[in-house]
């Protein structure tokens, strides 16, 4: 599956109904080793506890499960689904990211070049409404634009500004970890203390 739009669609209004929002999906790797990706966030503190990641999972499991059934899965073939935060150096995937992380340092990659150039790095500085993202060399302090459409990928950079600004998650329990095995046996999942979820399909 090239599109992965079909996915967001079916996988958005799980998150929304726990009150998440959706920060990136992803469906990568070949034949029966495919990885079905999902990064999700609250809107508070911006990342996602293990327990969130869990009830996501299970929410997201159920729905492509029934689909199955219906002879409508959106995925043929074996995959993994994984639910996780998107982490402190979090990828940027949405113009608002580009508005709310301005000021910390960012790397984006371009699908082409930009005046004979497709990898950026420097602190962000906005979005304005033609979709032009403003980042500022480091060394140079020029104030490049770079074309939101263009993008590759982008995601931040972890500096010591980006780990005093982010909020941290209640550590209790983060030494443990829970094996969960569904009603299927086709399904083994588990949820790990980093605030990730693993199933295989």
């Amino acid at each position: 599956m090239n599109d992965i739009t079909p996915l967001v669609r079916l996988i958005e209004p799980e998150a929304d109904a726990l009150g998440f929002a959706l920060v990136r999906v992803r469906l990568f790797g070949k034949d029966d080793e495919r990885t079905l990706q999902i990064m999700a966030e609250r809107p508070d503190t911006r990342q996602l506890n293990i327990d969130d990641c869990a009830e996501l999972s299970r929410r997201i499991s159920d729905k492509l499960d029934a689909l199955e059934e219906a002879g409508k899965d959106p995925i043929e073939g074996a995959y993994r689904l994984e639910v996780s935060s998107p982490g402190i150096d979090r990828p940027l995937t949405r113009k608002q990211d580009f508005i709310d992380w301005a000021g910390h340092e960012a790397r984006i990659v371009l699908t082409e070049a930009v005046d004979g150039q497709k990898q950026f790095k420097g602190d962000l500085e906005g979005i304005d409404s033609d979709g032009m993202i403003a980042i500022r060399h480091p060394r140079t302090g020029v104030l490049e634009q770079v074309p939101f459409a263009l993008i590759a990928d982008a995601k931040l950079v972890l500096t010591d500004r980006l780990i005093e600004a982010t909020v941290p998650l209640s550590m209790e329990g983060a030494e443990e970890e829970i094996q969960i095995t569904s009603t299927d046996d086709s399904d083994d999942m588990s949820a790990h203390a980093d605030g990730e979820e693993e199933e295989t399909h």
